[in-house]
C-alpha cells in the first residue's frame, strides 16, 4: 500500500511539474510574426498602409471599414493609431482632437466612448460617412479572424503597457507589431512583452548600433529606416542580421512617385527596402507587382 502511495505521489509531482512547464511555455511563446518577418524569408506583405488607409474617397483613415476595403483588393499590413478616451477606452485615432477626422470637435481625452459614438468619421476630402470611431478591441477581433497584420502606433494619451495588455487580452500577438520610436521605447516594450515583434527606428548606422547594444534580440526587430532613402550599406547590414527594412514613402517619396512615375516604388525595393509604408497603397502595390 505504501509503495502504491509513493508511486502515485511521484506521478502527481511530475505531472504538476510538466503542467507548470507547459503553462510557462504557452505564456512565453513568441509571436508567429517573428518568424514571418525575416529578410531571408520574404514571404510577407510588401505594403504597409499608413493610418489604415488615407486619401480614399468615402473611406476615412483609422477606420475598420477602410481596412476591410483595402484588404479586399491588395495584400498589405495596416498601420493604425491608438488613443484613449476619458473613460479609458482605446480607439483608433491619430490626432489629439476629433476635429479633422469626424464631424465633431474637441479633445478625445475629454470625451467618453459613448459620446464619441454620436459622431461620424469623414474622409480626407471632407465627405461625411456613416462609419464610427472604432474600438481597438473591435479591430483586433476582426483582424484576428481574417489574419490581417497590424502595426500599432501608440499615441501619448495611452500607455505602452495598456496597449500591449489589450493585444494580449485580444489574443492578437500573432497579428500585431508594436511601433517604437527610440531605444528607450523599444526596451520598455521588450521588457513588457519579449514575445512581440517590434518596429524599431534604425534610420542610420548609429541608431542601429544603439539597438544592438540593448538586450533586444535582432529577431524581435523590424527596422523602420525613416522617410528618406538611407545608404544602401545600412540595408545590407540589417539584412545580414536577417532584419526586414521598412521605408516610409508617405509624404515626399509618395509625392515624387505621383509626379514622376509609380515605377519608383519598384526601384526603391531594388535598393534593399523590403516594405513600403505608404499613403498610396493601391498604386504602390500595382507598381511592385
Amino acid at each position: 500500500m505504501e509503495q502504491i502511495f509513493f508511486i502515485l505521489l511521484i506521478a502527481l509531482f511530475f505531472g504538476c511539474k510538466q503542467s507548470k512547464s507547459d503553462s510557462k511555455t504557452i505564456k512565453t511563446s513568441k509571436s508567429e510574426l517573428i518568424d514571418v518577418f525575416r529578410a531571408s524569408n520574404s514571404n510577407y506583405p510588401k505594403i504597409s498602409v499608413h493610418r489604415g488607409g488615407k486619401g480614399i474617397p468615402y473611406y476615412p483613415e483609422n477606420c475598420l471599414e477602410t481596412i476591410k476595403y483595402v484588404n479586399d483588393s491588395i495584400s498589405a499590413i495596416f498601420e493604425i493609431d491608438i488613443a484613449q478616451t476619458k473613460d479609458g477606452k482605446m480607439v483608433l485615432m491619430h490626432d489629439n482632437s476629433i476635429d479633422r477626422t469626424t464631424n465633431g470637435t474637441g479633445l478625445i481625452s475629454n470625451k467618453t466612448y459613448n459620446t464619441l459614438k454620436n459622431y461620424n468619421l469623414i474622409d480626407d476630402f471632407g465627405n461625411a460617412t456613416k462609419f464610427k470611431i472604432p474600438l481597438f478591441s473591435e479591430v483586433l477581433k476582426w483582424c484576428n479572424a481574417n489574419n490581417v497584420i497590424l502595426t500599432v502606433d501608440i499615441k501619448r494619451s495611452v500607455s505602452q503597457k495598456a496597449v500591449i495588455d489589450a493585444i494580449k487580452t485580444g489574443e492578437a500577438k500573432d497579428i500585431c507589431i508594436v511601433i517604437t520610436y527610440d531605444v528607450k521605447q523599444a526596451q520598455s516594450a521588450f521588457k513588457i512583452s519579449p514575445d512581440l515583434l517590434l518596429s524599431v527606428s534604425a534610420r542610420n548606422h548609429d541608431e542601429f548600433d544603439r539597438l544592438l547594444q540593448t538586450n533586444i534580440p535582432t529577431e524581435n526587430m523590424l527596422a523602420f529606416t525613416g522617410t528618406r532613402l538611407s545608404n544602401p550599406s545600412l540595408y545590407k547590414r540589417l539584412h545580414n542580421k536577417d532584419i526586414v527594412c521598412i521605408l516610409g514613402t508617405l509624404g515626399n517619396l509618395d509625392n515624387r512617385a505621383k509626379a514622376r512615375s509609380n515605377g519608383l516604388y519598384k526601384t526603391w525595393l531594388e535598393k534593399g527596402i523590403d516594405i513600403l509604408a505608404t499613403d498610396r497603397p493601391f498604386q504602390a502595390y500595382k507598381a511592385i507587382n
